[in-house]
């Protein structure tokens, strides 16, 4: 029994389909011409489509993006209610929370933000399972502001074909200069760019004791 990973480019779309048919006349082809004629499966599971894996992490599926900025010390205060030292700390014990429970992902909250935007731009919303995973990285600067990024090693969007076409997505792309040909690594920035901004809300959030308040004020139970 032999798995095997075909491994394509596939433009500003994201593919699946399309590759999903060049792998099956790719696997028609070896069986027309191995002598021994062997049997397949088109999906073995090992190519992780809408599901998470390690492998993803490592190897990447769709695209690795990273998003990043510096938390000026007086802009936390101001308009976060924290203190830079408090989100580095936050930032310590929430990556021993997730080594202990095995999760995906080593922020606050990556697959909401990764939600909207799916669904606004016409992405297939069930590769959120590879999208969200990745890594949340802090440090403390010697003045007191503090780096922050977000790494996505499989993030799949695309900004050409399958959903990206209905009227109101196409038009979400367009108000983005996201649609089109040289548009999907820009689309890609932007939705991490978003996760990093719904981390920092939410783990300010947290840390300000603002998290279950606001629910309960602003929540759609409301």
């Amino acid at each position: 029994m032999l798995y095997t990973r075909f491994c394509y480019t596939t433009g500003d779309a994201a593919g699946q389909n399309m590759t999903g048919k060049a792998t099956l006349f790719a696997c028609e082809w070896i069986k027309a011409n191995h002598p021994m004629k062997p049997q397949y499966l088109l999906s073995g599971n090992i190519e992780t489509d809408k599901k998470h894996s390690m492998m993803n992490m490592i190897q990447t599926r769709g695209k690795r993006v990273i998003a990043e900025f510096t938390l000026k010390r007086d802009v936390a205060r101001e308009l976060l209610r924290v203190e830079t030292t408090s989100l580095y700390r936050y930032r310590q014990i929430a990556s021993v929370g997730m080594a202990q429970a095995g999760s995906a992902y080593g922020g606050a909250h990556s697959a909401n933000g990764i939600t909207a935007m799916f669904i606004a731009t016409g992405q297939d919303v069930a590769n959120v399972s590879e999208s969200h995973a990745g890594l949340n990285y802090m440090e403390l600067l010697d003045n007191g502001d503090l780096y922050w990024s977000v790494t996505l090693p499989a993030m799949i969007c695309a900004a050409y074909g399958g959903g990206t076409g209905l009227p109101t997505q196409r038009e979400c792309l367009e108000m983005m200069d996201c649609y089109g040909t040289g548009k999907a690594d820009k689309l890609a920035e932007i939705i991490a760019a978003v996760v990093l901004a719904g981390d920092v809300s939410l783990s300010s959030a947290i840390l300000a004791h603002e998290w279950v308040s606001s629910h309960e004020k602003m929540g759609r139970n409301r």
